[in-house]
């Protein structure tokens, strides 16, 4: 932040965590600047009361830094509307995610919002006036908030906020005048920002499409694109190289059914998020009752929240009953079956025969049966190869570019931090 000045004078602000602040500012908890702290709640039948249209309703996956994100956004119906008075959302309000991995995230409620409500993990912070709202949640998004959150959640063995604990934040704020000032800078800094970000985390998306492409054509139509291809008979498939073989699932993929024997260790995905993922040690006490796996063998995840997910095991181990243990046979190069069960068609009709509305899951008899295209051993190993080096070269590539996200998003907190806190004096550049 060595662009701009400090006040010309500081005095000390008697919290900790806030330091010094400029000559003129008040401290003060929050409980002193709201006239409402309060959530909503789950409405009857949780899931099954969404509609596609209606009355907004906001979860905490709606709830961002940058703003309200209603891609995924669902509504409810004017009758449950009704009965959710208390967790209506006005104008000017402040939402703060009071729960789970998203704890802290924060927006001000624009003034077109229209009618809407929030669930039980999302905080209604009402200030005195709309003007106070809007440096409130400018206030939220800085890291001495984020410090005041961990405090509360330190020894706490959970993940939650409560009112009593929101109400308590320790915010400092100057002349309204001042804050308007030091907003409106904000907003336009933090909105170049965002719009690098965002065209970041649009590159992110393109890579990973390429990435999806990549294996898909490698695994179904080769590397030679000038070989001499047929119809597989399989509609989704299309066609493919005429000396690759088009068989079940289950002839190439043996479905291990064998329980432990000695301890091994359970196991569960570490991210999620990866495509191929990573296993770690469990405490739990699981020994016998988990099917055991072998180096080279294909754990599918069968369930939410591993639906889909492929790991190639590199070391024995125990599986728990969310995954398929599958081992190839002698002409299957394990690699390449990974590869294969990756591919984008195969993963579409994966997502389209899952049954279960609360928890979709995978039976074996479909996905036995589901087509594997494969060429001979040595083709499969040079594909695999193949696609090894290329995907590494683009994972590369989204980490370093998620790693300049990261950068943007911690300088954004940042300026943030230090404009609302007077660590730099910007009345003069807004």
């Amino acid at each position: 932040m060595s662009d701009y000045k400090p006040y010309p004078a500081y005095k000390d602000s008697g919290v900790e965590w806030l330091g010094k602040v400029p000559d003129g500012w008040e401290v003060v908890p929050i409980k002193y600047l709201v006239i409402y702290i309060g959530s909503g709640k789950t409405p009857t039948g949780g899931g099954e009361a969404y509609q596609d249209r209606g009355i907004l309703f906001l979860r905490s996956q709606n709830i961002f830094n940058d703003g309200l994100h209603l891609d995924d956004v669902v509504y409810i119906s004017e009758e449950i509307d009704n009965t959710m008075g208390i967790s209506r959302v006005l104008p000017g309000d402040v939402l703060l995610n009071i729960t789970g991995a998203s704890i802290g995230r924060t927006c001000l409620v624009p003034e077109n919002i229209g009618r809407a409500n929030v669930n039980q993990h999302v905080c209604i912070v009402r200030t005195i006036n709309n003007g106070m709202g809007l440096w409130v949640s400018k206030f939220f998004q800085s890291n001495v908030i984020k410090e005041q959150v961990d405090y509360f959640q330190t020894g706490a063995g959970r993940e939650g906020l409560n009112f009593q604990e929101i109400s308590n934040f320790v915010i400092s704020f100057p002349s309204v005048k001042e804050q308007l000032l030091i907003c409106e800078f904000l907003d336009h800094e933090t909105a170049r920002i965002d719009a690098l970000t965002s065209k970041k985390s649009r590159f992110i998306e393109l890579l990973r499409e390429k990435r999806q492409a990549l294996i898909t054509q490698a695994v179904t139509r080769g590397l030679d694109p000038n070989i001499k291809m047929k119809g597989s008979g399989v509609e989704w498939l299309g066609e493919v190289p005429e000396h690759w073989e088009i068989v079940p699932l289950k002839y190439n993929l043996k479905l291990v059914s064998d329980r432990a024997t000695s301890r091994e260790f359970a196991i569960a995905l570490e991210n999620i998020e990866s495509w191929t993922g990573k296993f770690i040690q469990t405490n739990n006490d699981f020994e016998g009752h988990g099917v055991a796996f072998s180096n080279g063998d294909i754990l599918f995840g069968k369930l939410r929240p591993y639906l889909a997910k492929v790991y190639l095991a590199d070391s024995k181990g125990e599986a728990v009953g969310d995954f398929f243990v599958l081992r190839p046979t002698k002409k299957i190069y394990p690699r390449f079956a990974q590869y294969q069960i990756l591919s984008e068609e195969f993963i579409k009709n994966i997502d389209g025969s899952t049954y279960g509305a609360k928890m979709p899951r995978v039976n074996w008899e479909f996905f036995g049966d589901m087509p594997f295209s494969t060429p001979d051993f040595s083709e499969q190993k040079i594909i695999a190869i193949f696609l090894d080096r290329e995907t590494t070269r683009i994972d590369s590539l989204i980490s370093k570019t998620q790693h300049s996200i990261n950068l943007l998003k911690e300088r954004r907190a940042a300026l943030i931090t230090a404009a609302v806190t007077g660590q730099i004096d910007v009345r003069n550049t807004a």
